[in-house]
């Protein structure tokens, strides 16, 4: 792991934890779309099962996406209405990139974005701030692709440096 990859998760994780002790704080919260389900503080350590995986991404992309869906269903079934885009759509945006950048082939990209959606389904679904899925996915749709763009364009020129150095150091022999 690099130290973008604990800078990035620290950051994910402090924004989540940030958010769920809101929720659990605000549950008369008047300036929601809807109301809060709960207030209750196991909200917390259950999202940050959402969040803490990605400091996993460049080895295992896959499992990241898959633990972070399945950790953001348990907590949208768990815990109902309460605020997650705050957290959840940085995260979405996150793991976009790391899909271009990391998953590799064709059949792999696919699957992550797939995932990806659907933490993006599972994030706007019950949230109290914009009042479900019609509103974030206009926000989270353009913003997911435009992170999965700017991953492949990292891969594509990190490829192709890596593609022109044997060459250069052949040559040189």
């Amino acid at each position: 792991m690099k130290k973008t990859d604990w800078i990035l998760a620290t950051l994910l994780t402090v924004g989540g934890v940030l958010l769920m002790v809101e929720n659990i704080s605000g549950i008369a919260d008047e300036s929601l779309v809807h109301p809060l389900s709960t207030n209750t503080w196991v909200m917390l350590p259950v999202f940050l099962l959402t969040t803490v995986p990605i400091l996993w991404r460049r080895r295992h992309i896959l499992a990241v996406v898959g633990v972070t869906v399945a950790a953001m269903a348990v907590h949208l079934v768990a815990f109902g209405w309460v605020t997650r885009c705050g957290a959840g759509l940085p995260l979405a945006f996150a793991l976009s990139y790391a899909v271009a950048r990391f998953a590799g082939n064709l059949r792999n990209q696919a699957i992550g974005l797939a995932g990806v959606l659907a933490v993006i389904l599972l994030v706007l679904a019950q949230d109290s701030s914009i009042g479900g899925l019609p509103s974030g996915l206009e926000i989270a749709l353009p913003g997911a692709a435009l992170f999965y763009g700017i991953g492949l364009a990292v891969q594509n020129r990190s490829a192709r440096k890596h593609a022109v150095q044997p060459a250069a150091e052949h040559a040189t022999v």
